[in-house]
């Protein structure tokens, strides 16, 4: 486990330059460093063994002074390699559902997609396409390179197709009335080339929509959210940058706003003749996002001391410990925090991922059922979030440990 030290910010050895992959000013200024974490977080992994093997790289994130974004100054784009054999749904979360249904309704009405074509790069497994495609009575294609066909997830629906690939130049013929990209572009690390290539393939249809939703990255630091710091997010966004890229790139932001308990930003956007300034409440973010960035090393160093106490303290008791949600947030808690036999187990509600192990760690995978067996003294939620459907899965199982979130 380590942040940046502030001292040696201040020394600098952490001021190695680097060039923003947004706006293109020089970056010096590290703000956080973690070492030898799994390069995915959402992978299905067999064995124990396999999981602990997994490859690793260290982490770096870099602040941008001139936009306000952040990114991994030493991502490895060689090590990404995304299959079919990824599960990072949410939707067996009836919370996450209801969200999505909700969602999916407001983007039907909002860009008017009714007998329209709809495109989303990123689309997953599917699900919010297919929602959104009902909710709006629409066509739709997914272009994901981890779409696969489960039985009963992804049922055969005439109006969507996909594409089993990565978006890139090959695919810039394609056309639609509104493109969607959900939870994508924080693994993408040329991201203004990225939003770019869109424009491009948008082109002279200025009546177009195009919607992205992104982890909001000013919340982690005001939070210290470090479980919010993975390898495969190589880019992070707080509403004005995110706002400044599509502007920079031709787009005009029409709406920006934060939902999910203000987790995710939502951003609606259409091209632009030229570019066009900022004019809504959420782009004037730089300054404090300075501050946030400039106290995060000290903040975070101190939130992950005390979380490594309070586990470390709670096992040496003799309580059994386990994590709720098994994916990258609880990826990257147990290997930012370098915890083995201090936690159990992780517990996840998708069936896909029950039975496998955490990368890194090695840590199993299990469903919530099989808490009856060995009870748990501490259930550490991953995601404030689902608090509420945690308990009630508790309470429907007839335990009733001490439940605690990050």
């Amino acid at each position: 486990m380590n942040s940046v030290d502030p001292h040696t910010v201040r020394n600098g050895h952490a001021l190695r330059p680097a060039a923003c992959p947004c706006c293109s000013a020089s970056v010096g200024r590290s703000i956080y460093r973690v070492a030898s974490v799994p390069v995915h977080s959402c992978v299905l992994l067999n064995t124990a063994d396999e999981a602990r093997a997994f490859p690793r790289r260290d982490l770096e994130l870099a602040f941008c002074e001139a936009c306000g974004f952040i990114f991994n100054k030493i991502f490895d784009e060689k090590v990404m390699v995304y299959s079919t054999n990824f599960e990072e749904s949410q939707h067996f979360s009836g919370t996450f559902n209801s969200f999505a249904k909700e969602l999916a309704h407001e983007i039907a009405q909002k860009c008017e997609i009714s007998g329209k074509r709809v495109l989303e790069i990123g689309c997953g497994k599917g699900e919010f396409l297919r929602e959104l495609c009902v909710a709006g009575n629409a066509l739709g294609l997914g272009i994901d390179p981890g779409y696969r066909v489960d039985k009963g997830r992804n049922e055969d629906d005439s109006r969507v197709e996909f594409i089993v690939d990565f978006f890139g130049p090959d695919y810039r013929h394609l056309e639609a009335d509104a493109v969607l990209c959900r939870h994508t572009l924080e693994h993408i690390s040329s991201v203004a080339t990225f939003v770019r290539l869109i424009r491009e393939m948008v082109g002279e249809r200025t009546e177009d929509w195009v919607f992205f939703e992104t982890p909001d990255a000013k919340r982690v630091l005001a939070e210290s959210a470090f479980w919010d710091i993975y390898y495969e997010h190589c880019s992070y966004f707080s509403p004005g940058a995110h706002a400044r890229l599509f502007r920079q790139e031709g787009f005009d932001v029409t709406d920006l706003e934060l939902v999910y308990d203000n987790q995710y930003i939502v951003q609606y956007a259409r091209p632009s003749v030229g570019q066009t300034g900022p004019r809504l409440p959420l782009e004037r973010d730089l300054e404090e996002m300075h501050r946030l960035a400039q106290t995060f090393p000290v903040r975070v160093r101190a939130c992950q001391h005390l979380w490594q106490e309070r586990i470390r303290s709670a096992h040496a008791a003799g309580r059994r410990i386990v994590l709720w949600g098994g994916g990258s947030k609880a990826v990257s808690f147990l290997t930012t925090l370098q915890l083995g036999d201090e936690v159990s187990a992780a517990v996840d509600i998708n069936p896909y991922k029950q039975g496998k192990f955490t990368p890194g760690t090695g840590h199993p995978v299990i469903a919530p059922a099989d808490l009856v067996q060995d009870p748990p003294d501490l259930v550490i939620v991953m995601n404030p979030i689902y608090r509420n459907e945690v308990m009630q899965a508790l309470e429907a199982l007839d335990l009733r440990p001490e439940v605690v979130s990050v």
